[in-house]
């Protein structure tokens, strides 16, 4: 009973979508059920962050600062999707009640991945996370490409799954333990079978961050899935992804880094010059975002390969940054509506500051964030990255990420140029809807907010470190 206290974010999370499955059935009406789910989340992050540090289930589950720094991220992601949810569901084809509740089931998965601490229970929390994500890809089936990012992330997905249980086979054979604590006392230096399990679980998680060269479905799945879908694929799995890896390593091969840190030099390496260069020629924005992502996770790997406190406070800060801006770029995409018909093509946005210049501004300067252009808060995400490297003397790969992100630059800016210099097409609808607003305008803010007044956020960052170090 006491352990169940300590789970109770993720115990109340699940009765709320049990509660909800059975109204939807009786309740027609979708504003309500998605209200309560909002209202649901927003009561889980007071619970999370009133939690003092705890080990439960025989330590497979941990309540810690780090945890609850992610689990807050997590939250926040989803609840962001919720409300573009709100604010398109009809537009999007995805007008069902069921939206919410697979949201609320996707996010207690990823609540349990970035505490565990087993091999099983992280298996358990990836799961729960990837049987929601299945069906919301292909949500819109009217849509044969919503139909298509589905099936695509489906085949894919139970490939990953495949190689982690492989993986996870492998380690517990060469350990006998699943508990990432156990294996670390438990563990032959020399053992290749024991470094061949590390490369496979790295492998099925580098599919959940969609790291090169794990990304394949990334761009379809971003296209055909409907927008607030797509901003919950980018937003709230990548950043429990993210967690549960760094946990997973460090707890339980934080001693050998040298033998898996060597891959995720090379799978950050991949996917910041990979994404760099072949969002080059993409013209649909949601494909382009698909391939920022990419980038950005490779930005983020180097924190973690750093293998130090001034790496995982890296990683905190550029995680909580890429958050802020991808919910700002998501919901500004579902504005671009003309006649209310969506487009997505980044050419339909030409002109867009003579009819609607705050919109302009606005996402204007999520694009110089994410180029990473000072002073904006994307900059400096990339800054306390690229020191961490140099302090851990990875000088090499904090080269290569300064490369990337300046031939990153210009598929951000060649969006700006359409905005301010392209011919001006026919005005767009705005930001007319309120929840949109709320979530555009105030996130747009924070990235310039940011330069002036870090501190909180390294505070929180450097509090997540201190779980590790």
């Amino acid at each position: 009973m006491n352990s169940l206290y300590f789970l109770l974010p993720e115990i109340f999370i699940f009765i709320m979508s049990v509660i909800l499955l059975m109204t939807g059935l009786f309740v027609k009406k979708i504003k309500i059920i998605n209200y309560i789910a909002i209202l649901s989340i927003v009561i889980a992050v007071v619970i999370i962050l009133n939690q003092s540090f705890q080990s439960i289930l025989q330590n497979s589950f941990i309540i810690d600062e780090f945890s609850k720094i992610f689990k807050v991220m997590i939250l926040i992601g989803s609840a962001a999707s919720l409300v573009m949810f709100f604010s398109s569901k009809e537009d999007q084809h995805i007008n069902l009640y069921e939206f919410p509740i697979l949201i609320l089931f996707s996010t207690i998965g990823m609540m349990v991945m970035v505490s565990s601490n087993d091999l099983l229970l992280m298996f358990i929390g990836l799961e729960l996370q990837s049987l929601g994500l299945y069906v919301l890809a292909a949500l819109n089936r009217n849509s044969l490409l919503s139909s298509e990012a589905g099936i695509k992330y489906f085949i894919l997905g139970a490939l990953s799954s495949g190689l982690l249980l492989f993986g996870i086979s492998y380690i517990y054979g060469f350990t006998g333990n699943t508990n990432f604590n156990l294996i670390a006392v438990n563990y032959s230096e020399d053992s290749l079978g024991l470094i061949i399990g590390i490369v496979f679980v790295c492998s099925g998680l580098a599919f959940k961050v969609s790291a090169v060269p794990f990304h394949m479905w990334t761009p379809d799945v971003y296209q055909g899935a409907p927008t607030p879908i797509t901003g919950f694929f980018a937003l709230a799995p990548k950043i429990a992804a993210m967690g549960l890896l760094v946990r997973f390593l460090l707890n339980s091969f934080g001693e050998i880094y040298i033998d898996w840190q060597q891959i995720l030099i090379f799978i950050s390496i991949a996917s910041m010059l990979f994404a760099a260069v072949a969002a080059i020629a993409q013209t649909n924005i949601k494909r382009l975002m698909a391939y920022s992502s990419i980038g950005h996770i490779g930005y983020a790997l180097i924190g973690v390969a750093c293998v130090s406190p001034e790496g995982i406070k890296s990683l905190t800060v550029y995680l909580m940054i890429y958050l802020i801006m991808n919910i700002s770029v998501f919901a500004f995409i579902l504005t671009m509506k003309r006649n209310d018909e969506y487009f997505e093509q980044i050419s339909d946005m030409s002109g867009l500051y003579k009819n609607h210049p705050l919109s302009a501004i606005m996402i204007s300067l999520m694009m110089f964030s994410l180029a990473g252009i000072p002073p904006l808060a994307g900059f400096f995400g990339k800054f306390y990255i690229f020191m961490a490297a140099v302090e851990s003397n990875m000088f090499v790969l904090a080269i290569i990420g300064i490369i990337a992100s300046v031939i990153g630059a210009f598929y951000y800016l060649r969006i700006v140029k359409v905005i301010y210099f392209d011919e001006p097409q026919t005005s767009y609808d705005g930001v007319s809807i309120k929840s949109l607003a709320v979530l555009f305008y105030p996130t747009s803010l924070l990235v310039v907010i940011f330069c002036f007044y870090p501190l909180p956020l390294l505070k929180i960052a450097e509090t997540a470190s201190n779980s590790f170090f």
